[in-house]
């Protein structure tokens, strides 16, 4: 069973159309979004449903649910606050109960039994596995897990670790990435070989996903952020 993982789209249409097209010329049983469909970008509406056109199986990630309820605002800076509201103002209310009943967690049980969180398996909404956390404490989390993979989001950098018989993964950012890569970022798994993991990259369109951002009247540096990749 071949999957592919997406992640932090962040309302970058452009980004994930193209991302999407891309797992079309591969061999895909399924896609998995790890959250963060919503925030930072202007095309929120237009993500989700292009999500579900294509029946990707996702979770919930901080911006999704905050975009909604606006509760935890403070664990945000200002920029990213910012565009928690515009995103709230302009879901339509079936997209955010959509985003409200999205699950924290997915579980695929195959020859490999995976765990995909946006966070991490012990905070599922705000707490960060970064690339650079320290190897034994990653290790010991995965001990504490039934699955043979972890995949997380949150951090918008790709990341693969194995430890004896398991994997750690993220498949970075599909619509902000941060690793000084500007193009959109996924992951390719195969549950039957855990040893088969690729991070693909795809060109998108940067150009009309800025200047949609310019035009919603968002923060300029979260359009100018894109040409950067971080």
């Amino acid at each position: 069973m071949k999957i592919a993982i997406i992640s932090d789209i962040h309302s970058n249409l452009e980004a994930l159309e193209a991302v999407l097209n891309h797992i079309k010329t591969k061999s895909i049983d399924k896609i998995i979004c790890l959250g963060d469909i919503v925030g930072y970008g202007a095309s929120p509406n237009e993500c989700i449903e292009l999500l579900i056109k294509n029946n990707v199986e996702c979770i919930k990630g901080s911006h999704d649910l905050n975009s909604v309820t606006l509760e935890k605002l403070d664990f945000f800076n200002d920029k990213a606050q910012e565009a928690l509201k515009f995103t709230n103002k302009v879901l339509s209310e079936v997209n955010k109960k959509f985003l409200i009943d999205l699950p924290e967690t997915i579980e695929l049980k195959n020859k490999n039994n995976f765990l995909g969180v946006y966070g991490s398996p012990s905070g599922h909404l705000y707490e960060f596995i970064e690339a650079n956390t320290d190897e034994d404490k990653i290790k010991d989390l995965l001990e504490l897990q039934k699955f043979d993979v972890v995949a997380v989001g949150h951090t918008h950098i790709p990341d693969i670790k194995r430890f004896e018989l398991k994997v750690f993964l993220n498949p970075g950012s599909v619509g902000q990435p941060r690793n000084n890569n500007t193009k959109a970022q996924y992951a390719i798994l195969d549950l039957d070989d855990i040893n088969f993991v690729t991070l693909e990259t795809v060109e998108y369109d940067i150009d009309t996903a800025a200047k949609k951002i310019i035009q919603a009247g968002l923060p300029k540096f979260l359009a100018e952020r894109l040409y950067l990749g971080r």
